[in-house]
C-alpha cells in the first residue's frame, strides 16, 4: 500500500491527518506546476512588471501575515540581489497597524500582497491603505484562492496583478505548508522573469528523494520526547526558522515550546532556552561566508551540555552534517523550500504523538485558519 510520510492515507485521514500530510508531500510537484505557469504567463507577467521594474527609484514591499509574511521574509535577500532595487519585507500585520510608519517613503512602489486564502482582514486592508497614503501603488496578489477578497478586487484594477497559485496549494489542512512553498517560489520567478524550470526541477527532484528519510528522522526525533524545539539559521534561513516554530507551536496547539533566532543573535540571550530536552535545529547557509558562523553555532552547541541534540541541514556535503543532496548550486532561498519539509514533517507528527488533530488543532476555534475578529479601523 501506498505511503504518505511513513504512513498509510487511511490512517493519516482517521487520525484527522489526511489533508496536512497530503499538503506537506506534494509540495514537489506543485512546485514544477507553478514553474510552468509562470512560464506560460511570462510575457503576460512582464507587460505589468517590466515596466515598473525598469524604474530606479521603485520600492518593492513583501506583505503577507503570519507564515505569508516568512515567505515574503525567506526571498526578499535574494530578489534584492537579483533586481537591484529595494526590496523590503513588512509584515500586513505592521503596514495595518502603522502604515504611515511602513509607507514613510512616499516612492513608487509595488506591493506584493501573499495571502493563503485572501480573506485575511489585514491582507484586504494593507492595500487599501497603500492605496491611500501613497502617491502611487501597483499591486502583486499572490494567493491561492480565486474566489477570495483580495483576488477579486484587484482582478479588474489597473495597476494590479494577480498571480493565482495552482488549485492544490489551497491547503484545506489547518497551517500552511503547500500555499507557503508555492508562494514564496511563485514570487521568485514572476519578479525574476519566471523562466527557471531547470532550478524548479532541480529543486523538486532533491526534495522527492529527501522526503521518505525526512518523514523517518522527524518520526524518530518526535518520539525521543524533546520539550522545547529551537530553529537557527542566517538570512533567509532566519525567516525559515521563524516558519518552522510557528508550524510546530500551530499543530501542536501550543503546548510544545518552540523558540526561532539567528545564528549569531541566539547567543545574545535567547540561548537561554537550551535544557537537556531541547531538539536544536540549524539551518546551515549555503554561502561560504556566511555558513562560517552556522557552522560556529552547531559546534558550540555540540559542545555544550544542552540541548540534548543537535540536527544541522544542509545542502553541502560536510562531517557531522545532514546532507540533503541534490540542491548544489542553489541559493538559500530556493534550498529552504525543500528544508521547509522537515519542520513540517516534524511539525505533523509532534501534533500526532501528542493527540491532536493536525488538520484542525484547535476544534474549539480559538484559533482559526482564517484570522477572524480583526477591527479594521478608518485612517483619518
Amino acid at each position: 500500500m501506498e505511503q504518505i510520510l511513513g504512513y498509510s492515507p487511511g490512517e493519516f485521514d482517521s487520525r484527522g491527518a489526511g489533508w496536512t500530510a497530503r499538503e506537506i508531500a506534494q509540495q514537489p510537484a506543485l512546485w514544477r506546476e507553478v514553474a510552468k505557469t509562470a512560464s506560460t504567463l511570462a510575457e503576460d507577467h512582464a507587460a505589468f512588471l517590466r515596466p515598473l521594474l525598469d524604474r530606479r527609484d521603485l520600492r518593492i514591499v513583501l506583505a503577507g501575515a503570519g507564515t505569508s509574511a516568512y515567505a515574503g521574509e525567506v526571498v526578499a535577500p535574494a530578489l534584492r540581489r537579483r533586481l537591484g532595487h529595494r526590496v523590503e519585507p513588512v509584515a500586513s500585520t505592521d503596514l495595518v497597524a502603522d502604515p504611515h510608519g511602513c509607507f514613510g517613503d512616499d516612492v513608487p512602489t509595488l506591493l506584493v500582497s501573499l495571502s493563503r486564502s485572501g480573506d485575511s482582514p489585514e491582507a484586504i486592508a494593507a492595500t487599501r491603505l497603500a492605496d491611500q497614503v501613497l502617491t502611487e501603488c501597483h499591486h502583486l496578489v499572490v494567493t491561492c484562492n480565486p474566489d477570495g477578497q483580495l483576488a477579486r478586487e484587484h482582478a479588474d484594477a489597473p495597476s494590479s496583478l494577480v498571480l493565482l497559485m495552482p488549485a492544490a496549494a489551497n491547503d484545506q489542512g489547518f497551517a500552511m505548508t503547500s500555499s507557503f512553498t508555492s508562494m514564496a517560489l511563485a514570487i521568485q520567478l514572476v519578479l525574476t522573469g519566471g523562466t527557471a524550470d531547470e532550478t524548479v526541477h532541480q529543486l523538486a527532484t532533491a526534495a522527492e528523494r529527501a522526503l521518505p528519510g525526512i518523514a523517518d528522522r522527524a518520526r524518530s526525533l518526535v518520539t525521543a520526547g524533546y520539550e522545547r524545539f529551537v530553529y537557527l539559521g542566517s538570512g533567509p534561513l532566519r525567516s525559515l526558522a521563524r516558519e518552522s516554530a510557528l508550524k510546530l507551536l500551530e499543530l501542536t496547539a501550543g503546548q510544545v515550546q518552540t523558540h526561532a533566532e539567528s545564528s549569531l543573535g541566539f547567543r545574545h540571550g535567547p540561548k537561554a532556552v537550551l535544557n537537556d530536552r531541547t531538539l536544536a535545529v540549524v539551518y546551515v547557509s549555503s554561502d561560504p561566508y556566511t555558513r562560517r558562523y552556522d557552522l560556529d553555532l552547531v559546534d558550540e552547541l555540540r559542545r555544550a551540555a544542552a540541548p540534548a541534540e543537535v540536527v544541522a541541514l544542509s545542502a553541502v556535503d560536510g562531517s557531522s552534517l545532514w546532507h540533503l543532496p541534490g540542491l548544489d548550486g542553489l541559493d538559500d532561498a530556493t534550498s529552504a523550500l525543500c528544508y521547509a519539509l522537515f519542520p513540517q514533517t516534524i511539525a505533523l507528527h509532534a501534533s500526532l504523538h501528542l493527540g491532536h488533530t493536525p488538520d484542525n488543532p484547535f476544534p474549539a476555534q480559538e484559533v482559526n485558519r482564517v484570522v477572524r475578529g480583526v477591527t479594521i479601523h478608518p485612517l483619518d
